[in-house]
């Protein structure tokens, strides 16, 4: 984590996903929730703290990172993102509920700001970037409703949220494809034993949503 914010520095911003299994138990399958649980389960969950929730599922170093000094989170309860540097708190700032991965997200910011992406020892089924491609391809997409408990204004508060039904399935193939036909706006290398690659977020972005809505 040090040689990574030492070569971005202080005057650059790291930002990585730090995704939770924050969801309604109404939706829980592994095991499934019996009906007459569900109800005093959202009442007793503890509220989505970006301090404190841990993430789930993302890895050491998303985990690690969210901890180090310095690093905000947002307060997206399903798909928060922390950051640390320049541009950190504008970053996460504002992240909305619905529809927490599309223009109001952490993602979005970076899109603006002209961000790189970076896979370290990672393919692209796990480029979160994608996800904002897919917001924005132009495909008839299904919105689910899901729910989380979060702290508004110092109080727990359930709310309910809506978003497109996200699919990861083929981001490996839209990643290969980008790279094979935009091979200015990537690179790969070797960062100790991990296969890396630094990709432009906004050319990626730009080609998956169109690639999407071709595919799709």
């Amino acid at each position: 984590m040090d040689a990574l914010l030492n070569v971005v520095t202080e005057d650059g911003t790291v930002v990585m996903p730090t995704h939770t299994e924050y969801s309604d138990p109404e939706d829980w399958e592994n095991p499934p929730v019996p009906d007459n649980w569900t109800d005093e389960i959202r009442a007793t969950m503890p509220p989505y703290r970006p301090d404190v929730t841990p993430t789930h599922g993302m890895g050491a170093i998303p985990e690690c990172f969210r901890n180090y000094p310095g690093v905000v989170g947002s307060r997206h309860p399903h798909y928060s993102f922390a950051a640390r540097g320049a541009d950190a708190e504008s970053v996460v700032a504002d992240h909305e509920y619905d529809f927490g991965l599309d223009e109001s997200s952490p993602l979005a910011r970076l899109y603006e700001l002209g961000g790189s992406v970076l896979l370290l020892g990672a393919g692209h089924d796990s480029n979160t970037s994608l996800h904002l491609a897919e917001y924005r391809g132009k495909y008839e997409k299904e919105i689910v409703t899901d729910g989380a408990p979060v702290l508004e204004d110092g109080e727990r508060e359930w709310i309910t949220l809506e978003a497109p039904a996200i699919d990861d399935g083929d981001f490996e193939e839209v990643g290969e494809a980008f790279e094979r036909e935009r091979p200015d706006a990537v690179a790969r290398g070797q960062v100790g034993c991990a296969d890396s690659v630094v990709v432009s977020q906004r050319e990626l972005v730009d080609f998956a949503s169109e690639w999407f809505g071709r595919t799709r």
